[in-house]
């Protein structure tokens, strides 16, 4: 592929390259199955649990020095259960985490197109996985999908001082792989931290995978470009001035 006047792309992990939202759906619903399965819950009493835990992680602090994040996310289905029917169900709100998590976990999974495209890319520019969120969190969802032999460098928010959209994790990447930033890409679907990131640390270009199109077809801040799959990202590169 060539490639102009690009020395490096940045992608995004979650929804980008995997689909998180497609694999957490599906753990839930396998969750939702378990308890009432379990004879513990209703129907209507295991959707609540699972609409409160998915809630819950939207909205989640961990104080490491207190607990883990699999306690935490234990901790979210235990309050939630305890919101529906008090008692003690710390087994079941354990036995539920580690089902959504390791449901979860083994749908993620690089789609073989987005392996072929990321190891032709890679020919012409460094790559560079660039993803938000707690540092275990996402190191297993790389390790589960593999993801890490096509990337020149690998950064995790969760890991340094500042998480996208700050600058200063953008020059991070642009140091790791020795380019400057206007010679640099980003790729991701979220507007507020892969877009506006971009943006603000003087990339090249920002490119943005809205799967949705006619949902939001005035995107702010206003991407360079916008794909609604991954398939179309080489064309946008070699066509990018």
């Amino acid at each position: 592929m060539v490639l102009n006047g690009i020395k490096a792309v940045f992608f995004d992990l979650d929804n980008t390259l995997i689909d998180t939202s497609g694999a957490s759906k599906t753990a839930i619903e396998e969750v939702r199955k378990l308890l009432v399965d379990k004879s513990q819950f209703t129907e209507e009493e295991a959707d609540i649990i699972c609409n409160h835990f998915q809630t819950k992680l939207l909205h989640e602090t961990l104080d490491s020095s207190k607990m883990t994040i699999d306690d935490l996310r234990v901790s979210h289905f235990e309050t939630s259960m305890q919101d529906i029917r008090p008692g003690d169900h710390r087994d079941l709100s354990r036995e539920c985490y580690n089902l959504w998590k390791t449901v979860r976990l083994q749908l993620m999974t690089l789609p073989e197109s987005t392996i072929n495209m990321l190891s032709e890319l890679r020919k012409s520019a460094s790559l560079v996985l660039l993803t938000n969120g707690n540092r275990q969190v996402q190191r297993e969802k790389i390790e589960a999908c593999g993801v890490s032999p096509y990337f020149d460098a690998v950064v995790v928010g969760g890991e340094h001082p500042e998480e996208k959209p700050a600058t200063s994790i953008f020059l991070h990447c642009c140091d790791l792989v020795q380019v400057k930033p206007e010679d640099c890409v980003m790729v991701g679907d979220n507007l507020d931290t892969d877009i506006l990131g971009g943006l603000n640390a003087g990339l090249k270009a920002t490119i943005w995978l809205n799967k949705t199109p006619h949902v939001n077809s005035n995107p702010k801040p206003t991407p360079h470009y916008v794909i609604k799959c991954m398939t179309h990202l080489p064309d946008v590169l070699r066509d990018l001035q």
